[in-house]
C-alpha cells in the first residue's frame, strides 16, 4: 500500500528501539570489526555531536569514550562551554585542542580574508566580522544557489554582496582547512589510544554534501548518517541531552559572524527540510506535499530540483577513491 504524505511521516516509530540498534551497531563495529578499544568524538556543543557522544557512552561505557573540543579563533565560546557541560553529564573525559595555530600555519585566515577584501576593499579582519551564505529567496527561482558574502563593521553596519565564483571558491577552500585540521587531530588521538573516530554528520549533511571531504567526513563510523534532523532531536530527548543544547539553533560556527546552518547552506528550517527531503527521496507527488505543507506547488518543485542538483554536484564527495 502506498503511503500518503503527511506531517509527521518521518517520526520514529520507536525511539528507544532506534537508540538500542544504533548503540549495538557502535559496539559491534568498534570492538568487533575494527578491534579498537574505544571511541573518539569531536564535540562542539551541537545537537549531532551530543547525540553521537551519548550513543557511544551507552554502547561502550563512559571510560571508553573521549570527547575532543577543537575550537579556533572564530569559534563561539558557547560551543566549548556546552561541550564541557555535555561531557560532564555523561561522565566523559575531554581534551581541549585549539587549532588556531595550525590554521594560521596553513594560511587559512589570510587566504580567506584576501578573497573577502577583493569584494569589500574596506574589510579589515581585525575589526570586521564576516560570513558567507545562500539566501532562502533563491529557492523561488529554480536556479543554482548563489553565495553572498556579508561583512559587519565595528559599528554593526552589515553589507552584503554576491560572491564572484573565484572568490567564493577561495573562501570555501580556505575555510575547509578547519574541518581537515580537526580530522587530523581526532585521528592523532585515535591512533595514540587505539580508538576509532565516530563521525557526527546527519542525513542532510551527508546526502546534500554539507561536509568537507577528508574533513568532517573523515571517520570510521557515522551513526547519524541515515537520520533526519528531527529524528536526531527525538533521540536527544530520549538520551537526556541537556536542554540548552537541544534549544540551541544549529550553527555552522565557521565564520567570525554568527550564522545558522539554514543561512549558510540549507535555506530551509530543518522541520520543513526533513519532510520535503523525505517526499523527494520517496518520489511522492509534489501536489500532495504542497497541499500538506501549505506551500506553493512551484516552490516545492523548485526545492525538489535543488535537492537533485545538490546530490548530483556533491556525489564525488561521497565517493571512495577510484582504483584504476
Amino acid at each position: 500500500m502506498t503511503t500518503k504524505f503527511h506531517k509527521g511521516i518521518i517520526k520514529l516509530d520507536n525511539v528507544a528501539k532506534t537508540s538500542e540498534v544504533l548503540q549495538e551497531s557502535i559496539k559491534k563495529y568498534i570492538l568487533g570489526t575494527f578491534r579498537k578499544r574505544g571511541a573518539i568524538i569531536g564535540i562542539s556543543g551541537g545537537i549531532d555531536s551530543s547525540v553521537t557522544l551519548a550513543l557511544a557512552v551507552n554502547a561502550l561505557g563512559s571510560d571508553k569514550v573521549l570527547g575532543i573540543m577543537l575550537p579556533e579563533k572564530d569559534s563561539s565560546p558557547e560551543s566549548a562551554r556546552l561541550a564541557a557541560d555535555l561531557a560532564e553529564k555523561f561522565g566523559v573525559k575531554t581534551l581541549y585542542e585549539d587549532i588556531t595555530g595550525a590554521l594560521e600555519g596553513f594560511g587559512c585566515y589570510k587566504r580567506r580574508d584576501e578573497a573577502v577584501a577583493k569584494v569589500f576593499p574596506q574589510y579589515d579582519p581585525q575589526t570586521y566580522k564576516m560570513k558567507i551564505g545562500i539566501r532562502q529567496s533563491g529557492l523561488n527561482t529554480g536556479l543554482p544557489p548563489i553565495f553572498y558574502v556579508t561583512i559587519i563593521s565595528p559599528s554593526g553596519i552589515e553589507e552584503s554582496k554576491m560572491l564572484p565564483s573565484i572568490e567564493c571558491s577561495q573562501i570555501i577552500a580556505a575555510s575547509n582547512f578547519k574541518q581537515r585540521s580537526r580530522m587530523s587531530m581526532l585521528y592523532y588521538h585515535a591512533e595514540r589510544l587505539n580508538y576509532s573516530v565516530i563521525g557526527t554528520p546527519n542525513k542532510h549533511e551527508y546526502e546534500q554534501g554539507f561536509f568537507v571531504k577528508h574533513g568532517d567526513s573523515g571517520a570510521d563510523l557515522m551513526p547519524l548518517a541515515q537520520l533526519y534532523k528531527s529524528q536526531v532531536y527525538e533521540l536527544a530527548y530520549h538520551l537526556g541531552i541537556p536542554q540548552e543544547i537541544i534549544d540551541r539553533t544549529p550553527t555552522s560556527d565557521t565564520y567570525s559572524a554568527e550564522q545558522t546552518q539554514e543561512e549558510f547552506f540549507f535555506q530551509l528550517p530543518f522541520y520543513e527540510m526533513d519532510h520535503l527531503w523525505y517526499a523527494y527521496e520517496h518520489k511522492m507527488p509534489a501536489e500532495d506535499v504542497a497541499a500538506e505543507m501549505g506551500m506553493a506547488l512551484e516552490m516545492v518543485k523548485n526545492i525538489f530540483n535543488n535537492f537533485l542538483r545538490r546530490q548530483q554536484t556533491t556525489e564525488y564527495l561521497r565517493m571512495a577513491p577510484i582504483h584504476i
